[in-house]
């Protein structure tokens, strides 16, 4: 009895733990309500891949800006202490020191007497002793150097950022594009779905009629056998379908960037996003090839190029570089020392390369001949993309032809299955005809999927290719 009660207050723990488990994870899910253009809006602000896209467009900003920054003055201060550690140097000891030290220096055409300290007029000393007390000398140095290839390099940053900006552009239309597929997917596969449930009631009315024939003695036991796997083979693909489903709802939670508790309801319909109207002007659309990003991409590889050949020149060029320098020094002994360090300084400089044994002049040769390549690759893929677009043209068209068409079929196979199924009803259809009839709507959903998918696919190529 004990055992037993210990077993039931198990029980009842283990329950209330599973149903609060699944109360939490409930009050976490959130529902998300998104049309078509709110979930490639979703998309564009909290995808991860475009969040490291726009990271490199951040980072392409701040490279710009180390390149110019290198153009500008710098300045920096410094702080120099010294101490002798109580040495004193000592100057003199016997005669000697006239002949080292003149009586007079000439300033400007003037003549300065000079005098030592513990000298006497014979030029004959006792010695002098010069303390040496620590000090310290407080600089500033503003500086600035320029070259040719600084210039450049800016030039190029520039250009580096154009083609990160660019490259998000285009993953931006890749994400929309992605998210538009799975969006339609979704779609489609609710659609089917939706139809095959139909198809499942309505064998399932045809084997409950034929199981009462069969018990009055009307019909023979194989038919019901015969219709029960058909029903067992329509939910099986029910089944399968709906899995599908989910993967297809944990795909498009993926691309959003969504929590992956979240549930998604659509509320674009497939018609709306099959607009036959804006698909047939898509078709015969013009294609200016400026507006494909591939292509802006190429132009600005060219630009590239082309800089680098500039930039390769510059080596030629000279290097023009000035300073201005401000120094304090102070002596924190009691006597002060020789102070020899002037308070303000500029300088500038010119350097000219002359001579390197022909590395310049290869290394301008190589970067031309780059230039000439990109020149090459630039007219290549525009050809490619004027055939491409021809290509997808007629895609695009053949796809909503057999669209139209695989959507008659669906509809007119759908009425030939109701029709058989109401007269095997009254006996006027074998059971062989509603087999054919149930093969055949499958047959037909099977086919529309895969027209839809087309236009699509056709669709979402060639707005990429158009930049759309």
């Amino acid at each position: 009895m004990k055992k037993t009660t210990s077993k039931v207050k198990s029980l009842i723990a283990a329950s209330i733990l599973v149903f609060s488990a699944q109360h939490i994870v409930q009050a976490q899910e959130t529902t998300m309500t998104l049309s078509l253009e709110e979930a490639q809006q979703y998309a564009v602000e909290h995808n991860y891949t475009l969040r490291n896209a726009s990271l490199e467009v951040q980072k392409a900003d701040y490279s710009r800006w180390q390149t110019l920054a290198s153009m500008l003055p710098q300045v920096k201060a410094g702080f120099d202490y010294q101490n002798m550690c109580g040495y004193e140097m000592v100057m003199g000891g016997g005669g000697g020191l006239s002949s080292m030290f003149p009586d007079t220096i000439m300033i400007g055409g003037t003549p300065f007497p000079i005098s030592i300290p513990g000298m006497d007029d014979a030029g004959s000393s006792a010695g002098t002793v010069i303390p040496m007390n620590p000090s310290g000398t407080f600089s500033i140095t503003a500086s600035v150097a320029v070259t040719g290839a600084q210039i450049v390099g800016v030039m190029l940053n520039d250009l580096a950022k154009k083609m990160i900006d660019l490259s998000y552009k285009q993953s931006e239309q890749t994400t929309r594009s992605q998210v538009r597929s799975v969006y339609v997917s979704i779609l489609v596969m609710e659609d089917i779905v939706g139809l095959l449930d139909s198809s499942l009631a309505n064998m399932l009315r045809m084997e409950e009629t034929t199981q009462r024939s069969v018990d009055a003695g009307a019909a023979e036991q194989i038919t019901v056998d015969k219709l029960h796997v058909q029903v067992a083979s329509l939910r099986n693909s029910i089944q399968s379908n709906k899995r599908s489903l989910q993967l297809l709802y944990n795909s498009l939670i993926l691309q959003l960037g969504a929590d992956v508790n979240s549930s998604i309801r659509l509320t674009t319909s497939l018609d709306e996003v099959l607009n036959m109207n804006y698909l047939g002007q898509l078709a015969f659309a013009e294609f200016d090839i400026t507006k494909n990003y591939n292509y802006q991409l190429l132009q600005q590889n060219e630009q590239v190029a082309k800089r680098n050949v500039t930039m390769a020149w510059m080596d030629f060029a000279p290097t023009l570089s000035a300073y201005y320098q401000y120094s304090s020094k102070t002596y924190f002994g009691k006597d002060q020392g020789f102070n020899m360090t002037p308070p303000n300084m500029i300088g500038a400089s010119i350097s000219l390369p002359l001579f390197s044994t022909g590395v310049r002049y290869a290394k301008v040769k190589a970067a031309q001949i780059d230039y000439q390549e990109a020149l090459n690759s630039k007219q290549q893929a525009e050809d490619g993309l004027r055939v491409q677009f021809n290509q997808l043209h007629f895609d695009l068209v053949n796809a909503i032809e057999t669209y139209q068409i695989q959507k008659d079929n669906l509809d007119v196979t759908r009425r030939v299955f109701d029709n058989t199924a109401e007269k095997y009803k009254y006996g006027h259809a074998s059971n062989l005809e509603v087999t054919n009839a149930s093969t055949d709507i499958i047959t037909a959903q099977s086919n529309y999927i895969q027209a839809v998918m087309s236009v699509v696919s056709a669709q979402v190529a060639l707005e990429d290719l158009l930049g759309r």
